[in-house]
Formats: structure tokens, sequence, C-alpha cells
């Protein structure tokens, strides 16, 4: 159905006479069951005189009368033995058992008595490895043949991380770790960033210019320098 223009004089002549059509239908009918609504409209019970807080304690009265009973099925209900669905209960004995650094085969026993524990233990499994007794005296010995330095020396540039720790503790070790186990083995690049950058520190103090710094040459075919 297309949509009346409303600015049209004759389309708003329409709506006006039927707008007041209506209203006069509605009035004949209000007048017409006057009496039907005002006997609607009005309480026709008896009036009682009840006020909200009487309201409410009949409700509570209704409610005090089935107290007893709750009472009565609650007692029963707490003398009754709670169902067991699972027949045994799973305990700290019943763990799965296979995941520790002995079972996966990253330590030693002998090595490390550290990593022998009970079932039962369930304290964290030490994160280094055992520090031999030789580079453990280092530190408490003097400097400069000892100390501090000289321990992180042998100790931390000597041996890779896999060998200090049984697992890797930083994000930066996961590139290399463990490549001793893989068949494939990782070989040293020959052209890297290494060995330009030693080269590059070799050189102090005045040098000769490399080989490819060289003036253009003239000839038959270039054009002179103007």
């Amino acid at each position: 159905m297309p949509h009346r223009d409303l600015n049209n004089p004759e389309v708003i002549k329409f709506l006006v006479e039927s707008y007041e059509k209506t209203a006069r239908l509605r009035l004949v009918w209000n007048s017409v069951h006057a009496k039907k609504l005002n006997k609607a409209s009005t309480f026709q019970g008896e009036e009682k005189g009840y006020f909200e807080a009487d309201v409410i304690k009949e409700s509570m009265r209704l409610g005090v009368s089935n107290l007893g009973t709750d009472f009565i099925i609650a007692a029963r209900n707490r003398r009754l033995k709670a169902p067991r669905d699972g027949v045994h209960i799973p305990r700290l004995a019943d763990l799965k058992k296979g995941h520790s650094i002995i079972d996966v085969g990253l330590g030693d026993p002998i090595n490390d008595p550290r990593i022998v524990k009970p079932d039962t233990d369930l304290t964290n499994d030490p994160i280094m490895r055992p520090v031999p007794k030789k580079q453990e005296k280092i530190i408490y010995k003097g400097r400069p043949e000892f100390g501090r330095k000289v321990y992180l020396e042998k100790r931390c540039k000597a041996l890779p991380p896999e060998e200090r720790y049984y697992f890797a503790e930083t994000s930066n070790w996961d590139y290399g770790w463990r490549l001793k186990d893989s068949h494939i083995k990782a070989p040293v690049p020959v052209h890297g960033r290494i060995w330009a950058l030693h080269r590059e520190k070799c050189r102090s103090g005045p040098q000769p210019d490399p080989k490819h710094y060289k003036y253009l040459e003239r000839g038959p075919n270039k054009c002179p320098e103007s």
C-alpha cells in the first residue's frame, strides 16, 4: 500500500473526518455500557478492614504449621547415609608415576641423590644440577686465581646450559637446547656477522683502502669530467 501524502488537502480532510468518527463511536460505546463500567470499577465484596500487617501475619501463621513437618523430614534425612557412587576414593598413593627426572632420563641418582624421592613426596624437583666439588671450592678461595669471576668462567662459559640445569629456565635457552642429542649436527656458519665484526675491529689506525675502492678509469667510451 503506497504511503499517503500528508500534505495533500484531500488526505488531510479524510484523516480529520476519520478521527472525529472514531471519537464519536467511543463516546456512544461508553454511554451505552456506563453501568457495566461503574460496576466493574467498584469493589463489590465485604470490607473487612485489614491492614498490611494483618496480611503478613496471616501468611506467617500458615507457614508456622509447616515447620514441624519440615523438622521431622530433616531429622529423618540426617540419619540417612550419604550414597557413594565410587567404591574406592583415589588418594595420594594412587597418583600416576613415571614422570620424574630419573624416569625421563635427565638425571642419575648416583650423581644427584636429591632427585630420589618417595612417591608421597610432592616437593619440587631441584632446578640446577649438582656442582662439582672442584668448581665449588673456587668460590671460597682468594682472588685473582680463584673467586666468583673465575667460577663463572669455568662454570657458565665452559659448560652449556643443559649440563648445568635439568630444564630450560629461560626462553632464550630454547634455541639450541640439547643439540648434542640430535643426530643432525648443526654446522658452524662459514660466513657470518661474527667474522665481519672481528675483521672491522682489527682495523685500527690508518689503513689502506680495500682493492674494490678505486677511482673510475677513463676510457674511449666514457665521458670526461666537466
